[in-house]
């Protein structure tokens, strides 16, 4: 029956658009993320970032005072551990070698890896776990531009710190400059140290294992990674601890403000959205007039089965243009 059917109808889109709903839902709007619009936006996310940290390129002077300064703090508090981890790295090449390789390339390889695994198998989390990357990200951006800093292997050679990355230069594909492929050291910002988002984007990897990986490998990877990625970044001079606290705590504020950057966007879908079916309904409207409204025939013209609408109390609202017209030549003979 009209009555039973109606419901029925509209309850079947609210289960179809409720099934991407959840606490963690991948949106608001049960609108899942496709590859063809992700992968665009990480491009362009890569994109700002590295022509943020070139643009971010500061006074090589300030930079290096604040090296020094920061290193001051860390002799002050005891907690320079880079001095031993880069002594160790430069003595022993069976450790500084594969510390530059993990260096130059881990962040390009492990962190793209997680993203395309929440993305294939854990899509209701991708979301979330997409925009507490990005919005970090673009947090430690702000801090190279507002603290340009000097690394402890650019530092002259009397603070006691050996670039690993030029002594053991022969053994991969960068330079002597930087970790960027060989030839192309000028074309990175290399003060950029404060905060490492070496280690930011290791701790956001290291949460996505411990919290969706299952197996136990997986827990021990969330664990070793985080602490392997600063080990590796103090013993090969490129940052110092305090780069890694930071690179910490950049994560902790993108993860504070990943849900409020998620009711933007989904305020921002939503206004759009709203604004394109009106026009398009408006254009419709206007594009598919009823030809019948308005419509009158000379005295005694008749066009055959010709209906009368009736707002009468013995009108079925219900009724089908069929039983009408029936029910109306009924009455007139």
């Amino acid at each position: 029956m009209p009555q039973t059917d109606a419901p029925r109808t509209e309850a079947a889109p609210r289960a179809r658009s409720g099934r991407w709903a959840g606490p963690h839902g991948a949106t608001a709007s049960g609108i899942r993320p496709r590859w063809w619009t992700e992968v665009p936006l990480i491009l362009f996310v890569y994109a700002a970032y590295t022509a943020g940290r070139l643009l971010a390129r500061g006074d090589t002077g300030g930079a290096v005072d604040h090296g020094l300064e920061i290193l001051r703090i860390e002799k002050a508090l005891h907690i320079n551990a880079e001095h031993p981890l880069n002594r160790l790295f430069t003595r022993e090449a069976w450790l500084g070698v594969p510390a530059d390789f993990g260096y130059a390339s881990l962040h390009y390889v492990v962190t793209p890896a997680i993203l395309i695994w929440l993305f294939r198998s854990r899509s209701v989390r991708y979301r979330a776990a997409r925009t507490w990357l990005w919005t970090s990200t673009f947090i430690g951006l702000i801090g190279f531009t507002l603290l340009p800093t000097c690394p402890p292997r650019l530092l002259s050679p009397e603070h006691g710190f050996v670039d690993t990355m030029a002594q053991y230069s022969d053994y991969g594909w960068w330079g002597a400059e930087a970790s960027a492929p060989r030839g192309m050291g000028g074309m990175t910002n290399q003060y950029a140290a404060m905060p490492s988002l070496h280690v930011g984007w290791a701790l956001w990897c290291g949460v996505m294992l411990w919290r969706h990986g299952r197996t136990p490998a997986a827990r021990v990877a969330a664990v070793a990674y985080p602490l392997f990625t600063t080990i590796v970044v103090m013993g090969t001079a490129n940052h110092y601890f305090l780069d890694a606290v930071a690179g910490a705590a950049v994560m902790g504020a993108g993860l504070l403000l990943t849900p409020f950057v998620m009711r933007t966007a989904d305020r921002l879908r939503t206004l759009v959205g709203n604004r394109v079916p009106r026009a398009r309904g408006a254009s419709g409207d206007e594009g598919s007039p009823i030809v019948s409204v308005g419509c009158h025939t000379s005295a005694g013209e008749r066009i055959p089965r010709q209906r009368e609408s009736r707002t009468g109390p013995g009108a079925e609202p219900g009724a089908s243009p069929t039983d009408a017209g029936d029910s109306t030549a009924t009455a007139a003979r």
